[in-house]
């Protein structure tokens, strides 16, 4: 099975909720929500007050993607507005062990992204623990930009890794330039659940932009 996720962080931010309606209604599997706190990358989007008013409009499962310092202090207000996925990059987390504990904890399930540059080998203590692996095939911060192609072959290490430890469970995202041009490459590579920005709130039939995904 593939899963797509629009990210929001491509969305008409003046009518979210709408936005967020029509791409579940055209067949979107669950919704991408980029939380940037102006540190870990330059920009600033939303926190966790915006994810409570969201909820209320969709009944897909919510993945947040961290992109912030001090990830810690989002699990608990992230839990309580019912989001499934937390995502958190294993730069940002000196303690990543216990952060994914504590996701779990919280009652959610806990992923960790790598920036481009940073090796899959880097997860290997905490693979076990993962529900998913984030792979970003941009450099983290803005939406619209080209896939990064050496990080095909970081999706099949994930993979590896994951057989490697014996974790069935865990998924491997994609999250970065995915479109109907790069998503057979990242399915190919091992990739279940895509995250597609512009590719799908920037086209004119979102019901086509999402099935050409899938």
């Amino acid at each position: 099975m593939i899963y797509i996720g629009p990210s929001v962080l491509s969305a008409d931010f003046s009518r979210l909720a709408e936005e967020i309606k029509d791409v579940e209604a055209k067949g979107a599997d669950y919704i991408h929500l980029d939380l940037m706190d102006g540190h870990f990358v330059p920009n600033l989007t939303f926190g966790v007050p915006v994810i409570a008013k969201l909820r209320n409009c969709t009944t897909l499962p919510l993945d947040a993607h961290l992109m912030v310092e001090h990830p810690e202090t989002y699990v608990d207000g992230l839990a309580k507005v019912g989001v499934t996925y937390v995502t958190v990059h294993q730069e940002a987390c000196p303690h990543l062990d216990r952060l994914l504990q504590q996701i779990h904890e919280a009652g959610m399930k806990a992923g960790a992204a790598l920036n481009p540059a940073t090796p899959v080998a880097t997860l290997q203590c905490v693979a076990p623990l993962l529900d998913m692996i984030l792979i970003m095939s941009v450099n983290p911060g803005f939406g619209g930009q080209r896939f990064i192609p050496y990080t095909l072959a970081k999706i099949k290490e994930a993979g590896d890794l994951l057989a490697a430890v014996g974790n069935k469970t865990a998924v491997i995202e994609v999250d970065g330039g995915v479109n109907a041009d790069t998503a057979a490459a990242v399915k190919a590579a091992g990739a279940t659940f895509l995250v597609a920005g512009s590719a799908v709130f920037g086209a004119a039939d979102r019901r086509a932009a999402i099935a050409a995904l899938r």
